[in-house]
């Protein structure tokens, strides 16, 4: 059986949703780490996979996904049911308001903070730590009402917020003062098949 392919860079929170997704719901995945300092991710054969030249990209046999968000819909769709994506327009627009939120409010605020304290981005680091603040407040805020993001139980909308969260100390970032948001990293984390960062 060839299993699916997952083109990964380790540290990408992105590639990381991924991982973790795959982890909670038993699929096993080969893992194929692009070296992006190398410009891996230039060359014609990714390009093939991903005209955009980033990581995720996944193969299932003749298909192929890009953009961890999509990704993670795909894989539920067909891995992990209807338990991890709602069948309900209420319950999968609400998914669909988290993956927005991931890639737009959270990305821009403690993944880009990220960015500069570990990987050296020539982004506004003042600009990240100001955003992430707000970010952080409003989720902090909600989080003290809804023990998950989207539903009543953990779906995709938590594997896609949960690693640039996490990881928001990396960016220098504090979860200190974010008590509700601190409580759902620790009940992501309990989860059976959670996988940390650098696995």
């Amino acid at each position: 059986m060839t299993l699916p392919i997952l083109y990964n860079c380790p540290p990408s929170g992105n590639c990381y949703k991924v991982r973790l997704f795959a982890a909670l719901v038993g699929i096993e995945l080969e893992i194929r780490n692009v070296d992006l300092a190398a410009g891996a991710q230039k060359t014609a054969e990714f390009t093939a996979l991903n005209p955009w030249q980033q990581v995720p990209v996944f193969q299932d046999g003749e298909t192929v996904i890009w953009d961890s968000q999509a990704i993670l819909v795909y894989l539920a769709e067909t891995y992990g049911k209807h338990d991890w994506l709602p069948s309900d327009p209420v319950g999968r627009a609400k998914v669909a308001q988290w993956l927005s939120v991931a890639v737009n409010e959270i990305q821009h605020g403690p993944a880009d903070a990220r960015l500069v304290k570990l990987f050296g981005y020539p982004l506004r680091y003042d600009d990240a730590a100001k955003a992430s603040e707000r970010t952080l407040k409003i989720i902090d805020d909600y989080l003290s009402g809804h023990k998950w993001l989207a539903t009543e139980r953990p779906t995709i909308a938590d594997c896609a917020a949960y690693p640039y969260l996490a990881l928001a100390p990396q960016g220098e970032i504090s979860l200190e003062p974010y008590p509700s948001l601190r409580r759902w990293i620790s009940d992501v984390e309990a989860l059976p098949g959670y996988i940390p960062v650098d696995q």
